[in-house]
Parts: C-alpha cells; structure tokens; sequence
C-alpha cells in the first residue's frame, strides 16, 4: 500500500484549497506554478508565474484528517462532533473503540483525549488504520487485531464507541467502562439501533438516555441570494447514547 505523505502547505484561492505535500519542488495548478522557494513561507501571499495571488498556511490537524485514507466507510464529521459533545470526553479520556473500520474515530478522537484502543479483526482494514495513525503521527492511538465479540481487554474507559453489525452482543460490556461512562451504537439501520436499545436496557447497570439522527443542510449565501444547497448529507446512522450508573 503506498505510503500517505503529509500536508506541508495548503494553498488557498478564493473557495479552492490545494495541498502541497513536497517543499523540494515548484507547485503547478490551474493559476501557475509556485516556485518552491516561496513554498517555504509559513504564511502570506504567494504569487503564481502568471501572477495569481494565494494564500499559504501551515496546514492544522483537521486539514491532514480530511486527506486519510479510506477504505470502509466512516462515521461522518457531524455524528463525531455529537459523540464528543454528549460524552464530554477531554484530554484525560480513555476510549475504547470498535471496530475500526478505516481509523477515522479512533484518529479524530486520538487528537482529543489521553488515550484511544481501537480493535480490528480485519487485516485489510487494520493496514489503512496503521497507515493513517502513522500518517497523523498520533503516539496514544494503539491498534489491536481483536475480536471485541470476544470480550474486552481495558478497563475503566470513559467511552466505548460500537461501529458493529451487532452491538448487542458485546459480552460483559459494563466490566471494560467506569461507572459515570458512556457507550456510543453507531447503527445505519432501525433494526440494529432497536436490538442494541433493547438489549441494554434490560441491563440494570445502563440508562439509555437518546438515539438521533442528524441531517447536515449546507446554504449558500450570497448577498441577499440565501437559499439552501440542493444537495445534503442525509442519513448517515443512529446514534444511541447509553450511561453506566451501577
């Protein structure tokens, strides 16, 4: 699999972002090139051979997530942000994750709080997770090969996030989470959402208190021109959020 390079520079024109991942040579795009001197700033205006005016910017966190690698697919940016909201995790969180998929949870949370364990049974996926962990160069994200079916290995986590077929069937759940900690189903369908639900409120020790859907609607603005975008990322999955009390 072919090595991710990092994001040295971004460079901005107007609405149109270009990632710049080698300083050692001039940068071409549609406005000119860039000569790879320039490329050295950090920040300011540089200017194309044809006289283009752009914008250069060390590149943040965020910028070098979007580029990851992906192979299945990822709980999307608008359902992360509500997971860190609704469980408050920091920088002192333990968070168990499974299973990984193409890393983008245990990464983006990884940038976040203490520590993070993801599990992955397969080797395919736990390759793109590697990868991406090196590439965002994230020392407190430990990938395990592990079948979470199987049991869990930590203890005392914060948050446990169920990316899974079938997340009802995770044994011995409230043994790996801390009393006060939060379990997060990720679901794409009513029915798995219903049996994880189900499944856990007959369980004592648990308090299911919300399951939502969000629905991202972009707008564009322009002047007094204010009107929804035509498109919008719609269903993407059910988030079922569950607290250990006993």
């Amino acid at each position: 699999m072919k090595e991710l390079k990092q994001i040295q520079r971004i460079l901005a024109f107007g609405d149109k972002w270009f990632y710049v991942k080698d300083l050692e040579q001039d940068y071409h795009s549609q406005y000119g090139y860039i000569k790879k001197e320039d490329l050295a700033k950090k920040s300011g205006i540089v200017k194309t051979n044809t006289g283009k005016e752009l914008t250069i910017f060390t590149p943040s966190f965020i910028d070098s997530y979007r580029k990851i690698k992906r192979g299945p697919q990822i709980i999307s940016l608008k359902d992360l942000g509500l997971i860190i909201t609704q469980t408050g995790i920091n920088r002192t969180s333990k968070v168990l994750d499974a299973g990984a998929g193409s890393g983008a949870v245990a990464c983006m949370l990884g940038n976040l709080v203490k520590q993070v364990v993801t599990y992955e049974i397969r080797d395919d996926f736990a390759e793109i997770v590697s990868q991406n962990i090196k590439y965002l160069g994230l020392k407190n994200v430990l990938l395990k090969k592990k079948n979470i079916y199987e049991g869990i290995d930590e203890k005392n986590l914060d948050l446990i996030i169920l990316d899974l077929p079938e997340p009802w069937n995770v044994p011995d759940i409230e043994k790996a989470l801390k009393i006060g900690g939060f379990i997060v189903s990720y679901s794409p369908t009513v029915p798995q959402a219903m049996d994880f639900v189900n499944k856990i409120s007959k369980n004592e020790n648990f308090v299911h208190f919300k399951t939502v859907e969000l629905i991202e609607r972009d707008w564009e603005i322009i002047e007094r021109k204010v009107r929804p975008m035509s498109r919008m990322i719609g269903h993407t999955g059910f988030l079922s959020f569950v607290r250990r009390v006993k």
